[in-house]
Order: structure tokens, then sequence, then C-alpha cells
């Protein structure tokens, strides 16, 4: 089955069934073997996600009769060519019959030649795509640039822009093995650019490296992971000797920069999700660390865990995700706009939890990757109001003023992040 058709499957899997892209597209391209052409069914389904109101729109003028049911994949086929028309170096006659041959190959033979009909019809046209209203000028949905309008007047547009840019690659040194600066010498021999980031292990990439090319990655020198996300196990402070909970884990990556930080801690930790939970076991394995894995709900921890409160507590909670829609931009199809309110409960409801099983004078860091005011500023100052014994540490980074510190996607290039630590009063 040829690239194309590939790519309409996962976007089928994604606008059809609401299949996350993270799990859509590596089930696709296991049924490639190049390594480029993995490249290529990437680029569509990202690119398709990144303009889809657009390239909808374009698709919808030029058929005579929406295709319903079944033939619904022939439509996320045709986004699939139109997005190389107007955004790739692919010739226009090899996109063409490439995608109408892939309609030939998911079996709708009757429909090849509409395929072929609708492609040359925009390929003739050359039309501009539509910008007649904020979906189709920002590519985003109605209730994400008017939740931004509201929380961000001043730069709300900056950050549409940020995350329709794409995210460059970030690792994180493994300390316990060198410093960073070693590790930037051995990039440098590996011809691997790179330089320092803001927070103490970082490592920001000049282009996406594959990790094969990283000096010692597969021996647990380094790890991938965003300069934003790095910061939580460093704003944890954690400590070795002490009880650690690492609360929604997966898939694993600040769970181990916390040891990596503190490799005599006892950290165990926790997510609902079992299957996420195998990253968790993987990291720990390849960087060689140690950790209490549970299949467990951070919101009834009294369910599964009989030992001590816990002396730090890492919240890296349940969220709408929207400061990562750069690398994951399905997540602006995914989300619907009920899905704020009803994540904030239960990030209220698993804060609340949580904050019982912290010991008295312990710190909980409390992280979301979105920058929606109901998940973070408004879920803590609420908490805050209602939690006698809490108070809030003034972050070095924080804004004045700000309740917690605020990342907006591309600030420093990293992307969208939310943190706030608390105190428990002894």
């Amino acid at each position: 089955m040829n690239i194309r058709a590939l790519a309409a499957k996962a976007v089928y899997d994604v606008l059809e069934r609401g299949v996350s892209l993270s799990v859509a597209l590596p089930e696709q391209q296991t049924r490639v073997a190049n390594g480029k052409d993995k490249g290529l069914l990437a680029e569509i389904c990202y690119g398709v996600m990144r303009h889809l109101p657009q390239l909808d729109k374009q698709i919808s003028d030029c058929l005579s009769k929406p295709l319903k049911g079944k033939q619904r994949i022939v439509h996320q086929l045709l986004l699939v060519g139109c997005y190389q028309l107007y955004f790739t170096r692919i010739p226009a006659h090899a996109a063409i019959s490439e995608t109408a041959e892939a309609c030939r190959q998911l079996g709708f033979e009757n429909l090849v030649k509409v395929v072929n009909g609708v492609l040359r019809n925009i390929q003739r046209n050359q039309a501009p795509l539509a910008e007649d209203n904020d979906t189709l000028r920002f590519n985003m949905p109605g209730w994400i640039v008017k939740s931004l309008k509201t929380a961000y007047p001043d730069n709300w547009q900056e950050i549409i822009e940020q995350s329709h840019q794409r995210p460059p690659m970030w690792l994180r040194n493994n300390a316990l093995r060198q410093s960073r600066d070693e590790y930037l010498a051995l990039l440098e021999q590996a011809e691997v650019a790179a330089s320092a980031g803001q927070s103490p292990q970082s490592i920001l990439l000049e282009s996406p490296t594959d990790v094969a090319q990283l000096p010692g990655f597969f021996e647990g020198h380094a790890s991938v992971q965003d300069g934003a996300a790095q910061w939580a196990a460093t704003l944890l402070e954690p400590q070795d000797g002490e009880q650690l909970l690492d609360a929604c884990a997966a898939p694993g990556g600040k769970t181990c920069h916390i040891l990596e930080l503190a490799p005599k801690a006892s950290l165990v930790a926790v997510d609902f999700d079992d299957k996420r939970l195998k990253r968790v076991k993987e990291n720990l394995t390849r960087l060689n660390l140690n950790a209490e894995v549970i299949h467990g709900d951070a919101s009834d921890i009294d369910s599964w865990w009989q030992g001590d409160k816990f002396d730090r507590i890492l919240l890296d909670a349940p969220c709408s995700a929207t400061g990562v829609i750069r690398r994951h931009p399905d997540i602006k199809w995914l989300r619907k706009a009920k899905d704020i309110e009803e994540l904030a409960a239960l990030q209220s409801k698993i804060l609340d939890h949580c904050w019982q099983w912290l010991k008295p004078g312990g710190t909980l860091l409390y992280a979301t990757c979105s920058i929606m005011p109901q998940e973070n500023r408004d879920q803590i100052n609420a908490f805050l109001a209602r939690t006698a014994d809490a108070t809030l540490d003034t972050l070095p980074q924080s804004a004045a003023g700000e309740t917690g510190w605020q990342i907006l996607p591309g600030q420093q290039q990293m992307d969208g992040f939310y943190y706030a630590r608390l105190r428990k009063q002894a």
C-alpha cells in the first residue's frame, strides 16, 4: 500500500475515530520499511492536521456532494492530496497520480476518477486557501481562538503562530553519566550541532537528529525531552533518601529525570493508563534506574498505596495539552470546548487527594502542558483559597504578581507548560 493510502488511513483514524496521531501514525509506519518513506508519511499526516480547515474547505468546495459513511476515507485521502499540492515540493503530477492510485488500493475503484478530477481541478485553479473566518485564517478551532483572545489579549496571535511551528529537538543530559559540557563535547565530536538550554541539563539541537546518531543514547547517556518538561524535576528539588511520588507518570521522562537528580530516593511512579506504563518501564531500563511502577488512579491513592506519606509529589496533571499543539497538531481536532471544564474538575480532584498524601513540610509541584488559565492559574488560586495549610512558592521564573510560571509555546524555543510549587505547612 502506498504512502498516500497509509496517510489517509492514519488521518481517518484521528478525524473519524478520535485516535491520537501518536497512536495512528506509528501503526501505519510499521508497514513502511524505508526511513525516508516513514518521514514522508509523518510529514503528510502532521501537515494535514496543521492545515485541516483550509484543506477541508478546498476539498468540500470541489465536491458535487459530500463523501459519507465508508467513503469518508476517500475524503481524508483528498486532504492528503491537497496538502501535497499546496505545501510540499512533490511534483503535482506525481502527487495526483499517487493519490489516485491510493484510492484504488483502498478499495474505491469507482471513486478514482473523482479523486483525480478534484485534485487536477485544484492544481489547475491554484486558488489561494480560504481565510473567511478565524478557524480558516488560523487553522484553529474557533473555541480555542476565542479562549486565547480572552486569556492573552496582547499576544494571542503570536501564540497561535508559535503553535503551528515545527518543534525543535531537545535532549536531557544524564548527570549520572557525565556533565552537560562533557556531553556537548561528545555531540560536537559526532558532528551534531547543539547548545545548552536554560535548565541545568537541557540541550537544544540545531536540527532534529535520529537518536541512533546521538553518542551513548542507547546506553542511557541522554534522553529526548522538551526543554519545558525538563523543569519539572529541577523545580521539584528531589533529595536522596526521600519518599517521592510521580503521579500521572507515563511515559516516564520526568520519572527518570527525578531519579537522575536523586538516585537514592524511593520513587513511586503511578499512572491510570496501563499500556503507557510500558514506556515508563522501558525508559527506566534504558537509563538503569529503579522505581516502583504502579497501575493506579492518582485520585484514589488509598486503593493502591499503604506506605508512608510522601516528602515530594510531582503532579503532572491530565490536561488539554494546548501547550504542545506544535508537537501534536491533532490535539486541535480531538479536544472540545467542554473538555476544559471537565479536565479542570478532574485536576481539582486529583490535586486535593494528592495533598492528603503529602507530609507536613512537603512539596507538591503542579504541572500541565496547557496554556488555558482554567487549568493553571485559576486552578491553583482556587486550591489555595480552599486549602488552609498550603502556601505558594514564588518561582524565580514567574512574572510579577502571577500565580505560578506559565511558559508559552515558543518561549525560549520550549513547549507551552505551567508550573506551580506548593508547600505544606509543617
